[in-house]
């Protein structure tokens, strides 16, 4: 008898341990991660945004955090996506710049890419990185990407299965991203043919096309948006892990170009901006016969998916132990028919070639973010701490209580996040671009220093005070000698020789 009440009181105790194991995991929270691609910082009604309407992001923010001064990891979108799932930023990076990888030959003949995973994709990522999703599973968090990769080809060591994430759906390829009705997604290593006609992005209108009429653009608009099978693929992860703690970072390629939405988005917009000028199309991105209607109406489409988001979670009784992050990787574009100045979609920065995407002034790194958590996140706060991508890594690790390497640049704004005064601050955020002639940035308190066209041998610093100044229109660095000199010597500091070649920077010694 004494044997079996032992027996007994082993098991009850046992089930009561995993049932206090199984609240536990229940209390860790969810996480969402939505990374808009090229939007920018203007270009949400909550941030100032007039003419695109964002109803459900806006209220993501009334009901949680915006961070007025949140900065990409690098001013594109490869290095920038790398900076956030490393912790590192641009100086002490692997991948520091896009590379096409373009020795493995044709890489970006579309068609090629389309029937040869060996010419598609970026090159890869190590896959010893650790990366947030590897943290997030070590802490026992099912993990997802849905949406652009770009940081390891298919058939490489650097494909999202083996960088961390249990699901992976959408484009691996950031070139073949610049067609939102492809041939072809990925979900994890399988290539998903898709019910849509190859068209390569450099396809021009008819030569005998009538440019003012809209049937002329019909073949731009096909039977499968991408982003509406990733979001039913976000909905449906959610669902499959509404029982565990999961973690999904939503890279979607909205709103970056080709101008490609739903009609019914751009009828939308018509109806309130009216008649324009057609884009008939360059630099390899499709024509379009409203290119403002769509802009906005891809914005919005976006916001609707995170208005779906929101509702699926209140379905699933997740909503409240959820964390929602949204944000950008880089500031808007300037190029495929967007008209930057038309939204002032970098304000309040300059909108025009050189000061948005591509370049490390403000209207090229500065970001959007917002955060969302009901209870634990106070409703319509707005915090002004400096955080940049290379943060969020430390930020998640410690919300889950998980370790993370020791060798990353973030510091954890877990703090602000939850209302915490003792929140420590960045001495200094650094950036490096190898690319665009070549630039290093730094943001030290409310200076912004600044050195461009590297290649050309330029080597002068820039100063701007971003308090008085933040547009960055009125260099003081004449009057500023040490400042100067405080922000070369972290520019010598932070910047360590690339990896490869491709992002080596011969005149800072590389």
């Amino acid at each position: 008898m004494k044997t079996f009440f032992f027996a007994f009181g082993f098991i009850f105790f046992g089930l009561i341990a995993f049932s206090c194991q199984e609240n536990e995991a229940q209390k860790k929270p969810n996480i969402i991660y939505i990374l808009a691609d090229d939007l920018g910082y203007g270009e949400l009604g909550v941030y100032g945004q007039e003419k695109i309407q964002t109803p459900n992001i806006d209220a993501l923010a009334s009901n949680g955090m915006l961070f007025t001064q949140h900065y990409s990891g690098a001013p594109v979108c490869a290095p920038s996506r790398y900076m956030l799932l490393t912790g590192k930023h641009a100086g002490h990076a692997r991948i520091r710049g896009n590379d096409e990888w373009a020795e493995r030959g044709d890489v970006w003949n579309y068609e090629k890419a389309v029937n040869d995973p060996n010419l598609e994709g970026q090159r890869p990522i190590l896959n010893t990185t650790v990366t947030l999703g590897k943290v997030l599973q070590n802490a026992g968090y099912k993990t997802a990407v849905v949406g652009k990769w770009g940081l390891g080809a298919p058939l490489t060591e650097g494909i999202p299965n083996k960088s961390g994430f249990d699901l992976f759906y959408g484009y691996n390829c950031q070139r073949q991203a610049h067609q939102l009705y492809p041939k072809h997604l990925w979900k994890n290593e399988e290539k998903i043919w898709l019910d849509n006609e190859l068209i390569a992005p450099r396809t021009k209108l008819d030569s005998t096309a009538d440019i003012a009429d809209i049937k002329s653009y019909q073949k731009f608009e096909q039977q499968q948006y991408a982003p509406a099978l990733m979001q039913q693929e976000v909905l449906q992860f959610i669902e499959d892990n509404k029982d565990q703690p999961f973690f999904m970072y939503y890279a979607s390629p909205l709103p970056h170009l080709p101008l490609q939405v739903p009609h019914e988005y751009v009828e939308k917009y018509v109806g309130l901006f009216g008649e324009e000028d057609p884009y008939v199309g360059n630099r390899g991105y499709f024509p379009n016969r409203f290119p403002n209607a769509a802009y906005a109406g891809m914005i919005t489409y976006l916001d609707d998916q995170v208005g779906e988001i929101i509702a699926k979670l209140k379905a699933l009784d997740l909503y409240d132990n959820t964390i929602i992050v949204f944000t950008s990787d880089n500031g808007p574009t300037y190029t495929g028919g967007v008209n930057a100045e038309y939204f002032n979609s970098a304000k309040p920065f300059p909108n025009n070639y050189g000061r948005t995407k591509g370049f490390t002034y403000e209207g090229g790194v500065r970001v959007p973010m917002i955060a969302s958590w009901p209870g634990k996140i106070e409703a319509g706060s707005i915090s002004n701490h400096i955080s940049a991508f290379w943060d969020v890594m430390p930020t998640f690790g410690e919300l889950v209580k998980t370790e993370v390497p020791t060798d990353i640049d973030g510091i954890s704004f877990l703090p602000t996040l939850l209302g915490d005064a003792e929140q420590t601050k960045h001495e200094f955020l650094y950036w490096e671009f190898p690319s665009y002639q070549g630039q290093q940035a730094v943001r030290m308190g409310d200076w912004k220093g600044i050195r461009k066209n590297i290649f050309k041998g330029n080597m002068t610093l820039e100063l701007y005070d971003l308090i008085t100044d933040p547009a960055e229109s009125n260099d003081v660095a004449a009057l500023n000698p040490e400042i100067v000199a405080q922000i070369e010597a972290i520019m010598k500091r932070e910047h360590t020789p690339a990896e490869l070649d491709r992002f080596k920077i011969k005149e800072l010694g590389d």
